[in-house]
């Protein structure tokens, strides 16, 4: 990140532009890990309901000879697919997961620094400024001192050479009142 070094730091709008695309990246991340947290908890939802599948099974199975058997034995072996195929996929939410939150962290951590470096360099300039102005004194000028505004038409200076107090400088509008 770069911006622009004005008179007294950086310029405002873009460091602030850069600290809103900041907050809005990490609200993006933070949604992100939000979801994967969801789908986390969904598969353990599923994991449930799968044991509990498995818990009826085994009741049927113990239960009834023949084909009520066989049939709970089809049904355990579904369910047991199901199962894997649960675990297999919430250990991949589970590592997208962590992916994201590295990733996020990583960011976090890297727009803490960027920021800290910013703020470093301003105040680095500030107090170099603070150091020049340290050193100047500041005299009154004077009320009757000839200034810019003598350049004004219509103001009455006091002209070098004794000349008429009430001339206008040149360029002035002589005439015109």
């Amino acid at each position: 990140m770069r911006f622009s070094v004005v008179t007294t730091g950086y310029d405002q709008r873009q460091v602030d532009s850069c600290l809103d695309q900041i907050g809005v990246r990490l609200a993006r991340i933070a949604a992100r890990a939000e979801g994967a947290a969801r789908a986390g908890r969904e598969w353990d939802l599923i994991r449930e309901e799968a044991t509990a599948l498995r818990g009826v099974l085994q009741r049927l199975d113990s239960g009834g000879p023949g084909q009520i058997g066989r049939g709970a034995g089809d049904a355990e072996r579904a369910a047991a697919d199901l199962l894997a195929q649960a675990r297999f996929e919430l250990d991949a939410a589970r590592e997208e997961a962590r992916q994201v939150r590295e990733r996020v962290y990583a960011e976090a951590v890297q727009a803490r620094r960027d920021f800290e470096e910013a703020l470093h360099a301003r105040r680095r300039r500030e107090a170099r400024v603070d150091h020049f102005l340290d050193g100047l004194t500041v005299e009154p000028v004077p009320a009757d001192t000839p200034t810019a505004a003598a350049g004004v038409p219509g103001t009455r200076i006091a002209a070098r050479g004794g000349a008429d107090a009430s001339s206008e400088p040149p360029g002035g509008r002589a005439g015109i009142r």
